[in-house]
């Protein structure tokens, strides 16, 4: 099944696993781009067909956001979707298989002892329903859902439940974290720094990239709705928000901010071309507009769309009256700071590469560890770790790392983000003792469980990636994406 998956993950089943919770129910619409049919199968399970209008619902039920959805047929996100979708499926017939069920009682259950509906320590229904209606579902789709969260979770109990671990698993997973290493080590801050991006390369990246460097800048407007100004009186009262309603409707019936305002007698503020770090065009800060407003107003999605804004008690009428992309120009001191930390990044790379290389062909030994320093101006210092939390040169996660590696051996250690790199010949290594009747014993022995369960469910996904035949229909699965240009 892996082959036909083809560009997909070689192990969605376990990408499903680790991402079982409620869907997030905040919708968009593709519209009816796909309808049913037999021509519009974007993948078949066995012989069990996928249409595209299904997959389709099941996109718009995610929470994309408006980048993710603007660039979903540049991307792989779709790939990526499709991917967990099957894996969904694929779940759902392993648990029709098992004979599955919840009882309507065991839904009312768990609805109830949910405290995201509970008032006053007890299950509200007022809570319930309230949280509906800002979810925008209904009882029985959510409740659905609830249903197929807990067969998922019943089934993944099925598949680990019962675990035995074995001590010396916990005393494995005790000695990665517990232990004293002597190591000499090479901090390469100083080795990566010294290759500084040639005047040459800052412009032809610059060149290649220069649609992404932009500012966008929008003139935006508002007006304070005072009670004194559309009800009569200077009180927060029925009569004002009457007239609120009134004013939110029309807006969002069509009628313009300038309509709107003159209608009300409201007072206009106008900012013009500001970014969205409060600044005009000569990046100067705008002193008189609050923080709250403007990011509420700068936010707005469309232009010329006046809305009704609520900031601490206050009401406002705000629209973006326009919005304009600048390009930045390369001698921009941001621009220039990205182009800089792409190329020092490429470099690290380029080093780390070429150092790791060297290290698995055994170019470095001892000798070879002190002579690398010497000749790059470095210094070789010697240390000793004794826990995780001993991070004055190393962060933890850097530590983690240490603790894995083997006496005799030189490594090449760095963090996520290369900000930290460092050449580590590890000396000696002194394990600690675990006393099987400590809470440190059951602690690891959780760590232990957890490990041994994924393995579980690795296998599990090996296996089901050989029981389901998947085939998938690439040209479907361009439509969907090109719907989106």
């Amino acid at each position: 099944m892996a082959t036909s998956i083809g560009k997909l993950s070689k192990s969605f089943f376990i990408k499903l696993l680790v991402g079982i919770i409620i869907l997030p129910f905040v919708f968009w619409g593709m519209g009816d781009v796909f309808r049913g049919g037999n021509q519009n199968v974007i993948a078949t399970i066995d012989s069990k067909k996928v249409s595209t209008q299904e997959f389709v619902n099941y996109v718009n039920r995610l929470n994309l956001n408006e980048e993710q959805i603007k660039n979903l047929s540049k991307t792989d996100l779709i790939e990526q979707i499709l991917s967990e979708y099957i894996g969904r499926k694929v779940m759902a017939f392993e648990i029709e298989k098992l004979d599955i069920v919840v009882s309507d009682k065991a839904l009312r259950d768990i609805i109830k002892n949910d405290k995201l509906f509970f008032k006053d320590d007890k299950f509200s229904r007022t809570e319930y329903e309230k949280f509906l209606i800002k979810s925008g579902v209904t009882a029985p789709q959510f409740e659905a859902n609830i249903v197929e969260q807990e067969k998922r979770r019943q089934f993944l109990s099925s598949l680990a439940g019962g675990i035995v671990v074995p001590e010396m698993l916990v005393e494995k997973e005790y000695r990665k974290e517990n232990q004293t290493k002597t190591i000499q080590y090479i901090d390469l801050d100083k080795f990566h720094s010294k290759n500084k991006p040639s005047p040459e390369s800052l412009k032809e990246l610059y060149e290649r990239n220069k649609n992404i460097f932009f500012v966008e800048l929008k003139s935006i407007r508002y007006a304070e709705i005072k009670p004194e100004l559309i009800s009569g009186n200077s009180e927060f009262d029925e009569s004002f928000f009457k007239q609120l309603d009134l004013i939110e409707n029309n807006a969002l019936d069509g009628q313009n901010f300038d309509e709107l305002t003159e209608i009300n007698n409201l007072k206009i503020i106008e900012f013009n071309k500001i970014n969205a770090n409060k600044e005009d065009e000569a990046k100067n800060k705008i002193k008189n507009l609050p923080d709250k407003l403007f990011k509420k107003i700068y936010n707005i999605k469309n232009v010329k769309s006046p809305e009704v804004i609520n900031i601490d008690g206050k009401y406002y009428l705000a629209e973006i009256k326009n919005e304009q992309r600048k390009n930045r120009p390369m001698d921009d001191p941001q621009v220039l700071e990205a182009l800089n930390a792409q190329l020092n990044f490429k470099a690290k790379i380029d080093n780390n590469t070429s150092l790791t290389k060297d290290i698995s062909l055994g170019a470095f030994d001892n000798d070879n560890f002190k002579k690398f320093a010497d000749d790059n101006g470095l210094v070789v210092k010697d240390y000793k770790i004794s826990s995780l939390k001993q991070n004055d040169v190393f962060t933890d996660g850097l530590v983690k790392r240490i603790f894995l590696t083997n006496d005799g051996e030189i490594n090449l250690i760095t963090n996520n983000t290369l900000t930290k790199s460092f050449l580590v010949s590890t000396k000696k290594t002194e394990h600690k003792n675990l006393d099987k009747n400590s809470n440190e014993f059951e602690k690891y022995e959780a760590k232990a469980r957890l490990n041994l369960i994924n393995k579980i469910y690795q296998s599990y996904d090996e296996s089901v990636n050989q029981k389901y035949k998947v085939e998938l229909n690439q040209r479907t699965i361009d439509r969907v994406k090109n719907s989106f240009q």
